[in-house]
């Protein structure tokens, strides 16, 4: 999946018969020829969405039809899919919009657009067990879960699931504003020259610190759930050519053992997002047919979802997720609490 193109411009956004009202509306978009490279990629049949910000800036989006980015805006949304050519609106003034969970924040940020999330209240919490430093993510993960609200990661997983890595995020990006924030203020200079090199290097760090934690704190929060339910894994098993699935049931010594049966063999890889690299889970245990991932990612594709059975690898998305895909890919899709009641079978 190409990553999204995005321009900061000017337009226009009018009805050319607002003052013929025995005519039915006719909307056009008038944009300036430096957003062509964007605009002539789109096709016939892909969907517009035009969101009018509290400042009175608009989002323009172009996706193509029947795509991840189209069935996640439309979910994000709460739009109707249709193949009419009628304009489907919601005022998120008055009807309810989505709340912005971890969720509805990752499709925001696919399509540039970043939501402040932090628990300032925390920060002194976070700077007193802490201090200005960043934690090992077993310990950030482990403080994120004490924390957390009440919900029982035995009676309802998947609930558990979500709401640790949310508040981890939020926690996170407490302690990074506040760390990062007092390095800008200390400055990047040097001999009173700004040194370029060093303040590159320091946003390539931050960007890098932030992708890598998101998948640490999955992996580690997903090991929580495992041991709150009792069941026998190895993380990060090693099992052919050191390819190895994030999670291995019930241990890497029984996936080595060619007497112990294939049918009593589960792995499960975690990825926050999927997008293409789904595909790499495929050749992480051999002796396992039926692959199992578990996302957070929302809204995937049918297109995607279909190659994915093709390939006999099925979806864990956490049941909240489940309204995000189309009626025909549920029934492929297990839920936290499903995976986990299957592994403790075997």
């Amino acid at each position: 999946m190409d990553e999204p193109e995005s321009l900061s411009l000017t337009g226009t956004w009018y009805n050319s018969r607002r003052d013929q009202l025995h005519r039915d509306p006719e909307y056009r978009l008038y944009y300036p020829a430096a957003s062509e490279e964007i605009v002539y990629r789109a096709k016939a049949g892909d969907r517009l969405f035009l969101g009018l910000a509290k400042d009175g800036s608009l989002l323009a989006i172009f996706c193509p039809c029947d795509s991840s980015t189209e069935q996640q805006l439309l979910w994000l949304f709460g739009l109707q899919r249709n193949q009419n050519y009628e304009i489907d609106q919601v005022d998120l003034r008055i009807d309810k919009g989505r709340s912005l969970d971890i969720a509805a924040r990752h499709v925001l940020e696919l399509i540039s657009v970043e939501v402040q999330t932090n628990e300032e209240q925390l920060l002194d919490k976070l700077l007193k067990k802490f201090g200005a430093l960043f934690p090992s993510t077993s310990k950030f993960s482990a403080f994120a879960r004490e924390i957390s609200e009440d919900i029982d990661p035995v009676l309802d997983p998947d609930a558990a699931l979500l709401n640790w890595m949310d508040i981890e995020e939020r926690l996170f990006r407490t302690l990074e504003r506040h760390i990062v924030g007092e390095r800008l203020k200390s400055g990047f200079v040097v001999n009173d020259q700004p040194d370029v090199d060093d303040f590159i290097k320091f946003s390539l760090g931050v960007q890098n610190r932030r992708k890598s934690r998101a998948g640490w704190a999955f992996g580690n929060h997903v090991e929580a759930l495992l041991q709150a339910h009792n069941l026998k894994f190895c993380r990060e098993a090693t099992t052919e050519k050191r390819n190895g699935p994030d999670f291995l049931f019930p241990s890497e010594a029984a996936y080595h053992d060619p007497s112990w049966p294939s049918s009593s063999l589960r792995m499960l890889a975690v990825k926050t997002s999927c997008k293409d690299r789904w595909r790499q889970v495929l050749a992480e245990a051999n002796r396992i047919d039926r692959k199992h991932l578990l996302t957070l990612e929302p809204g995937i594709s049918l297109a995607q979802t279909n190659e994915m059975n093709r390939s006999n690898l099925q979806l864990v998305i956490p049941h909240s997720l489940h309204s995000s895909f189309q009626f025909i890919q549920r029934k492929e899709i297990l839920t936290v609490a499903d995976f986990l009641k299957m592994s403790q079978e075997i």
